[in-house]
């Protein structure tokens, strides 16, 4: 990875900063902008941007400098609304490569958690298709596991009413992975969003209609699962981060285990090993889904957005788990 030029602050005209063509961001919220603009006539443009330079020959021989930004966008625009004549930034050294300058635009603006889930994905999905990056060696760039990778690239699947309700912060992105394990659902998937939107659900109402929608589709009508086959599916889903199902038959049963390549499946055996003594030890709970799936009748709609009520140790375990939409139920 290129340096910085002494680690120094220069002061470039906004005029000769040139747009970064490989940006991941594209969602700017106008607002926003007007009150960052606001600021900066008051108080300046505190953070530098990140650009690159390179020398160029003039018509009359000389040299001239040209820049190009690779992050601060944002800031480059708000700046000119606030009609800013130079800002502070760091300059990197050039790059003639694309594959590096997409790949510093996309950490520099997510170690600055700049970017919508959406237009990260997007960022996730160039490098993947123009660069032939691997999941997991996107993974190791920004800091954050495969799944955290994977899982991102899956808001893609979505229907673009969806994506831009996430883009406009109307749905967290805890909404989508319950969305997403309706993905060949599509009409339950777009009344469950329109639900999430009407009704304002938190992202564990609508983790439990969810799992509600996807189960019941294929039970036997004619058989009722006992709660204690439920909570058992639930907690071994969780535990292992993709999905599990059981199917009781008339003599025994089936526990079916989906993964997703031969890494996964190593995974899965890895942490069932290490959970096979303390699980013959307990005895299983007896709580049941039943009042857990669904808002109840008359419950009083919150306003604002819909929340993402999972707790910090919810969110890190679910932004690892495995996409439902890729296994089958």
């Amino acid at each position: 990875m290129t340096g910085f030029y002494n680690n120094a602050i220069f002061w470039v005209e906004v005029d000769k900063i040139k747009p970064n063509p490989f940006q991941p961001r594209k969602e700017f919220d106008e607002a926003k902008l007007q009150d960052l603009a606001r600021s900066i006539k008051q108080y300046g443009v505190i953070q530098p941007l990140t650009v690159s330079r390179k020398e160029v020959e003039k018509q009359d021989g000389g040299l001239a400098s040209e820049y190009e930004l690779i992050a601060g966008e944002r800031r480059l625009r708000a700046a000119k609304i606030a009609g800013v004549v130079s800002v502070p930034v760091l300059i990197r050294d050039s790059f003639d490569d694309d594959k590096t300058k997409l790949e510093i635009a996309i950490i520099e603006n997510l170690q600055r958690e700049d970017l919508s889930p959406v237009d990260r994905a997007k960022a996730f999905d160039r490098l993947v298709k123009e660069f032939n990056f691997k999941h997991l060696e996107i993974a190791a760039k920004i800091g954050k596991s495969r799944e955290y990778v994977s899982n991102s690239l899956r808001i893609l699947l979505l229907p673009l009413p969806i994506q831009q309700a996430l883009s406009e912060g109307k749905i967290t992105e805890g909404h989508t992975r319950p969305l997403l394990m309706l993905a060949d659902r599509l009409p339950e998937q777009e009344t469950l969003f329109k639900e999430i939107m009407l009704r304002r659900l938190t992202v564990r109402d609508t983790e439990s209609i969810a799992r509600r929608i996807a189960f019941d589709r294929v039970r036997k009508k004619e058989y009722i699962y006992a709660p204690e086959i439920l909570e058992m599916e639930r907690e071994l889903t969780e535990a292992l981060g993709t999905r599990v199902a059981i199917e009781p038959k008339e003599h025994g049963g089936k526990l079916s285990i989906d993964f997703m390549n031969e890494d996964d499946l190593r995974i899965i055996f890895a942490q069932l090993a290490s959970r096979i003594t303390e699980a013959k030890q307990k005895l299983p709970d007896q709580t049941g889904l039943a009042d857990a799936a669904g808002v109840t009748e008359g419950e009083t709609i919150s306003e604002g957005p819909p929340q993402d009520d999972r707790t910090k140790e919810e969110k890190e375990r679910d932004e690892n788990m495995f996409d439902p939409n890729q296994f089958s139920i």
